[in-house]
């Protein structure tokens, strides 16, 4: 039967020598420069992209005049929005260029200008050592890390070393979400020491030490002022949240999940006005525009399950943050929007494709989304199974889950395997859409692979200790097979050895003689003997031991739970616990 007719039409690859033989990308063909950029095609119904972008919500006075604008005299851009739409390139967009190789420094403008892609580089953390990037469906797939104190865990040392942990494990951009601890030291030694861009949460720093229902004008400037000045690159702003849309909370399953949405709904409710992050936009705007802080338009009714999903609170809340994106493109400023969390699968092209017209091309960040709630201590997995799907169909950036999602602040390794996890999804994402260049890694890994050559097969590993460990852990030699198979069974040394097969024969990739392969160092050691889950005896006592500090008897809640206690009991029995998990003064 010939396969001719099912062939399908393919218009780009993402290896660079077209090696293999892949026909190429199923995606659409690349549309730098026009709404699509990389977008996979669309499923019968989906929404179509917008016919506008930032150039259509310029600000008073300006106008555009071939691919460029003009300003009103007198004026001194900021932004990189603001120098895009001049016709500028910039030290950081340059910079951009050469880490995204596929995208020329005049692209990296252009899409710039149309307000597809952002650049988030506060003109004070450029000081500081940031190393520029870029968040665009143009460029290539983005991850952000999470990290922060909180009242009961951590804080600013080990932050830091949750910051560098990510860094090493590749997240692109980090966000402070701190809501304990020395907030402002830990937020100002974040932003000092590291080389991606910062995002925060303002209104967590807004509400420490008043109730939510004490929040002013004021406080929300001021507080907004300082964390520019102190260098953060992006606010996530919960502006999309109104009055009108509480009422459509009231059958959810779980209600309200973000923590800024949450306390702004409370906020509207106490006082019978709007949002005031709604109400003060503009002001909010000035400020930003001043140090060239990003906003990510915060999705504060975001579903926090699968029973919740692309509901009329979610959507009609998209629907104001594509006001807002308008409002803020007028004002100079770069925007992002950020997106749901708890998604079925189903539902993630429509969720995406919907943003995507809705907000005229802005940049979509989101959280996963997770497509099952039923995997505590899991959720790593469930979620990047979503954000492949969610990068494949528009997200730019995708927010990593760590196995301590829903169950507590992660630590150091909850933070290395949320990164690797989300460069997973990315990288898989940016394969599917064929950006150029984007498999050559898959390529020679695949060659060292079928070449048997365990060193370069190592190399090329993301993680390199542990693809090391594990082959050592049964043959710590170099061998032409490994373990699985032993060498009579060894699939890919029978093709290597097939004269006719190009298979294993690469150039530069077959080796000269056999190596013997050092002994495991103390770190490939400890990786095996983390590997795997704990022991149901070290989850039982891990589980039971907050229970044991605060007194609950067995089958009962602890007293701080807020169905058995006060806030003041609850509130001190936390500072109790707080004590207990602080190291002794040194004497």
């Amino acid at each position: 039967m010939s396969l001719e007719r099912w062939a399908p039409r393919v218009t780009h690859n993402p290896s660079t020598l077209r090696e293999g033989t892949n026909p190429g990308s199923f995606a659409n063909a690349p549309d730098i420069g026009g709404p699509l950029a990389f977008s996979s095609p669309d499923t019968p119904g989906m929404p179509p992209p917008s016919s506008c972008s930032a150039w259509d919500f310029l600000p008073p006075g300006w106008r555009r005049e071939g691919g460029i604008c003009q300003a009103p005299a007198g004026f001194r851009p900021v932004t990189q929005l603001e120098h895009a739409r001049l016709g500028s390139i910039t030290e950081p967009m340059r910079r951009v260029a050469e880490r995204e190789l596929h995208l020329s420094a005049e692209q990296v403008r252009d899409e710039l200008a149309a307000g597809r892609m952002i650049l988030p580089c506060n003109t004070v953390h450029l000081g500081y050592g940031l190393d520029p990037m870029a968040i665009g469906r143009a460029s290539l797939t983005k991850v952000n890390a999470n990290m922060g104190a909180s009242p009961v865990s951590s804080g600013t040392r080990e932050e830091l070393d949750k910051l560098e942990w990510a860094q090493r494990w590749g997240a692109d951009t980090v966000m402070d979400l701190s809501t304990g601890g020395n907030l402002d030291e830990c937020r100002d030694a974040i932003v000092r020491h590291a080389r991606v861009p910062i995002g925060t949460v303002p209104v967590y720093s807004m509400v420490l030490g008043r109730r939510i229902e004490d929040l002013t004008e004021k406080v929300i400037l001021e507080t907004l002022l300082h964390q520019a000045k102190q260098g953060v690159d992006y606010f996530t702003i919960h502006a999309g949240v109104r009055r009108a849309h509480l009422p459509l909370i009231k059958q959810r399953l779980i209600g309200i999940v973000s923590r800024g949405g949450s306390l702004l709904a409370k906020w509207m409710l106490v006082h019978g006005k709007e949002n005031p992050m709604y109400t003060h936009f503009d002001e909010i705007c000035d400020i930003m525009r001043e140090y060239d802080v990003s906003f990510s338009l915060g999705d504060g009714l975001r579903p926090g399950g699968l029973a919740d999903a692309s509901d009329a609170a979610q959507l009609g809340e998209l629907d104001a943050l594509g006001e807002l994106t308008e409002m803020a493109w007028r004002k100079g400023c770069q925007v992002m929007v950020e997106g749901p969390g708890h998604v079925p699968f189903d539902q993630i092209e429509y969720n995406m494709k919907l943003q995507r017209r809705i907000c005229h091309g802005a940049p979509f960040y989101v959280l996963g989304p997770l497509v099952t709630d039923v995997f505590p201590g899991y959720d790593h997995i469930t979620s990047c199974i979503g954000a492949t799907a969610a990068a494949y169909h528009g997200a730019s950036m995708l927010c990593y889950v760590t196995p301590k999602e829903h169950l507590g602040l992660p630590k150091k390794d909850d933070v290395k395997q949320g990164c690797v996890a989300y460069k997973i999804a990315a990288h898989a994402a940016d394969v599917a859409l064929g950006i150029p260049g984007s498999r050559d890694w898959d390529d020679r890994l695949t060659k060292a692979r079928a070449a048997l050559n365990w060193e370069k097969h190592f190399e090329e590993a993301f993680d390199t200790d542990l693809a090391r460990a594990y082959h050592d852990e049964d043959l710590d030699v170099d061998t032409d097979f490994c373990a699985m198979c032993g060498h009579d069974w060894c699939s890919v040394r029978i093709s290597k050895e097939i004269v006719e097969f190009d298979s294993g024969k690469a150039d530069g990739y077959q080796r000269a003689r056999a190596l013997s392969s050092p002994a495991l160092n103390a770190e490939q050691q400890a990786v095996l003997e983390r590997r795997g889950v704990l022991s149901p005896e070290e989850i039982h006592r891990l589980a039971s031991k907050t229970r044991r500090v605060l007194a609950a008897a067995p089958g009962h809640k602890a007293a701080c739970h807020s169905d058995l206690a006060d806030d003041a009991a609850a509130h001190q029995l936390q500072e109790n616990l707080i004590q207990l998990r602080r190291p002794p003064a040194a004497e």
